[in-house]
């Protein structure tokens, strides 16, 4: 399996794990036979590299199946950025608000079945392993960081210590207390192994270019688990019974970070394989005709207009326009037909949008310019008012986000860890104390990296800088921390876990973690219109592991989406 996933990935010589291990322990004497034998692999064509793009893009660009149903109805929606709901969708914006095992199974099932291929890679590289290789397995132990960070951050409590162990068919789940200060040790031994070396070996050692990441650059392997470090000892800190994140912030903060565009971590689209090996969004929006469709949000377009920020075209597209007429249903929902059309027009007002309209009794005719404002859906909509909420009068992504996978089209990559989530969290850092660096001067740096991802030009970046309220670390060191936490929502566009993680722990942008609570037009789903805080174990975790999973309940709280996790915001 891991060999055929990443045919495209430069695992073009390794075709059968079979003729690998024969090669390595039968043709050991006729060099003749050797050298006249391309079918084999000997001890010196063979390492570690060619198992490490598997796990590298199966964590961020997962097949079809768990790239629609966990990134994109779960993550991306419950950070606040997408939504259904409109009139081509196939669902309200309720979907994932109220529990539907089938979605939350697909989320579950593709994340914890993740590990084997990176606890394989880790297993061939450690001391006395098969391929054992210090370097390869620092970067092992990067990624094992980037995994558990993931996958805790979605469920809350999850198997850690105990993941991996064949002897432990039913591994205990850890809290996310102990889980966070694992990551943090894994990557002080990362950083460690690396030390002062730039490349994992020579020749087959090299992980070159079966690193998707980084091409086997060590350094920049190291500043990217650094700054890992720092994301987890920041969301930690503060949280109940927390003891260690101090500590580990100020370990960071003496060490290199990503600073500049070069050291991005991302994941460039694959070009080759099949969406049923590695997705993208465009893999969904075309397949389906409008039913798969989605808008952007209401805050995630007003942060960006009301801001004049040069990122607004880049993420999206103005609304289509044209005429849209809106019919009073009878029956019973009739009554409130009126306070539906209001409610649809107050958005259209404030998005600041000119358009014609005519009124009857039983009709509302309205007429939006095409293609000329942009306008963000409201979130969590109900199906009752999804009749009035045409697609033509909401904003919807760029088609460098939709591009379709395979079609030779420029496709956004993967965000895996950015140099300007880097310049952000040292910028709170220094916030709440930590450190002597100018905050508001890595928070600038920041707001430059973050919009330098998205081919904005230098000059219109300066003068969103020089000019936007949002981009000036001012004011309380509340309202500074606002405004990172808005700044890395923004920049987290695309990454809707990483987003919503944003959302949960700081509460900002505030109209996303207020919930909400008018049934007439919102779908209050399971939660009574509260902000998701988790996803729902896996049917899976009770069939298969049920005890455990039990155990984990008991500890963290009910099974539901509201129940917070241990760094969420109180």
């Amino acid at each position: 399996m891991i060999i055929f996933d990443c045919y495209s990935f430069q695992m073009r010589r390794i075709v059968n794990c079979l003729v690998l291990f024969i090669a390595l322990f039968a043709c050991t004497g006729n060099f003749d036979e050797k050298n006249t034998r391309p079918d084999v692999f000997y001890p010196d064509e063979v390492s570690a590299r060619y198992f490490l793009s598997n796990p590298q893009y199966k964590l961020f660009a997962p097949d079809r199946y768990p790239y629609w149903r966990a990134h994109l109805i779960h993550g991306d929606r419950y950070a606040g950025q997408a939504c259904f709901g409109h009139t081509g969708s196939w669902w309200s914006d309720e979907l994932g608000y109220t529990y539907n095992s089938g979605y939350t199974d697909a989320s579950w099932d593709w994340i914890s079945g993740y590990y084997g291929g990176l606890d394989n890679f880790l297993k061939m590289t450690e001391p006395r392993g098969e391929f054992e290789n210090q370097y390869m397995y620092a970067i092992g132990l990067t990624m094992k960081g980037l995994y558990f960070q993931l996958f805790t951050d979605i469920f809350g409590m999850v198997p850690y210590s105990e993941a991996g162990n064949a002897n432990i068919t039913l591994p205990r789940y850890d809290t996310q207390k102990e889980i966070y200060q694992g990551i943090i040790r894994d990557l002080n031994e990362a950083m460690s192994l690396i030390g002062d070396a730039s490349r994992t070996g020579t020749g087959v050692n090299d992980a070159g270019t079966n690193d998707l990441y980084f091409n086997g650059d060590l350094q920049k392997w190291k500043k990217l688990a650094n700054a890992l470090k720092l994301r987890v000892a920041m969301r930690a800190l503060g949280s109940p019974n927390e003891s260690f994140a101090a500590q580990a912030i100020g370990e960071a903060l003496q060490m290199p970070f990503p600073e500049t565009e070069a050291e991005n971590c991302l994941l460039t689209k694959d070009a080759s394989i099949s969406q049923w090996n590695s997705a993208c969004y465009g893999d969904i929006w075309y397949n389906f005709d409008s039913g798969s469709d989605w808008t952007l949000s209401k805050p995630l377009i007003d942060l960006l207009r009301n801001n004049q920020d040069p990122r607004l075209a880049k993420y999206a597209r103005p609304a289509l326009g044209g005429t849209v007429k809106l019919i009073r249903p009878k029956g019973p929902e009739s009554e409130k037909f009126d306070k539906r059309v209001n409610f649809l027009l107050t958005e259209l007002d404030q998005a600041g949008a000119k358009y014609e309209r005519k009124i009857t009794i039983d009709t509302v005719t309205i007429v939006l310019p095409e293609k000329k404002y942009y306008i963000g859906q409201p979130c969590r909509l109900n199906d009752k008012i999804k009749p009035l909420i045409a697609f033509n009068l909401f904003s919807y992504p760029s088609e460098w986000v939709i591009a379709p996978k395979n079609s030779g089209e420029d496709i956004f990559p993967e965000l895996i860890f950015t140099t300007a989530e880097a310049y952000f969290l040292r910028a709170e850092a220094a916030v709440r104390g930590f450190g002597n660096d100018d905050a508001a001067s890595l928070f600038q740096q920041g707001v430059f990296y973050a919009m330098k991802l998205w081919k904005v030009q230098e000059d219109d970046i300066q003068k969103y800088i020089e000019s936007s309220p949002l981009a000036q670390l001012s004011g309380s060191s509340e309202e500074k921390i606002e405004k990172i936490a808005l700044q890395r929502w923004l920049a987290a566009y695309t990454d809707g876990f990483e987003a919503w993680s944003v959302v949960r722990k700081y509460g900002y942008p505030k109209e996303l973690a207020a919930g909400v609570s008018d049934g007439d037009i919102f779908g209050l789903g399971d939660i009574n219109g509260r902000y998701p805080q988790r996803l729902r174990y896996g049917n899976d975790a009770m069939n298969k592991n049920g005890e455990k999973t039990r155990e984990a309940i008991t500890i963290q709280g009910p099974d539901h989406q509201d129940t917070k996790i241990w760094w969420a915001k109180p």
